[in-house]
């Protein structure tokens, strides 16, 4: 690897080490909370393997509700669809073969992501890389912490902990609010969310307020 790519990716995981932080206390919370639906083995799988965590509090949410399998899975799939035009921004600053480029696709996550832009359509791949990879042994231990810790953690909502994940995406949010036009679409991005969340499917109003992005043509 060129001395370039390591320092990158030396500067990724300096970046992602407070971010795995806020990713160990909510995959805590997520462990305490997917414990009493899905039992000690199924969080920490479900962790390792999907590694997103609003695709499993969503799930989560839909079977402690009563819904079944493949509502879960559908609510999943809807909220993990917004990987697919950020993999399609970040392709063109991707090199290599196939594999590489599959195995890179995986490293995905939404702070990652937007913490290796670098504007102008360009991404810094081995800075997001190395942003992602302390955040996914934070995240599979948490889960694995709250699943064996439940019962002495109780109700994750009385340490406060149920705040964390919609604190840190606003955070994220915060930093890109720097024009008028982002502030447009950021805008009608939440009122699309409020405004369908009482009537669609978890997941459809986030794939919905997307649309808010479409500002963007304006600078065309």
């Amino acid at each position: 690897m060129p001395e370039g790519h390591r320092e990158s990716f030396r500067a990724g995981v300096r970046v992602g080490i407070p971010i795995a932080a806020a990713s160990l206390l909510v995959g805590i919370s997520f462990g305490v909370l997917a414990e009493p639906v899905m039992g000690d083995v199924a969080p920490i799988v479900m962790s390792a393997i999907v590694f997103a965590g609003s695709a499993q509090f969503a799930a989560t949410a839909v079977l402690a509700g009563g819904g079944g399998a493949v509502a879960a899975i559908v609510a999943g799939i809807l909220l993990n669809a917004r990987f697919l035009p950020m993999g399609i921004a970040i392709a063109p600053s991707v090199r290599g073969g196939v594999l590489w480029r599959t195995l890179t696709g995986q490293a995905i996550i939404d702070a990652s992501w937007a913490l290796a832009n670098r504007g102008g359509g360009r991404f810094d791949v081995h800075y997001m890389l190395g942003a992602t990879l302390v955040n996914y042994p934070a995240w599979v231990a948490g889960a694995a912490i709250g699943v064996f810790g439940s019962r002495v953690i109780g109700d994750p909502a009385t340490l406060g902990l149920d705040a964390i994940f919609p604190a840190f995406f606003l955070g994220l949010l915060a930093n890109e609010l720097r024009g008028g036009l982002s502030i447009g679409a950021a805008g009608i991005g939440a009122a699309v969310a409020l405004a369908l969340t009482p009537f669609t499917p978890a997941g459809v109003p986030v794939l919905a307020a997307c649309a808010g992005a479409l500002l963007g043509l304006a600078r065309r």
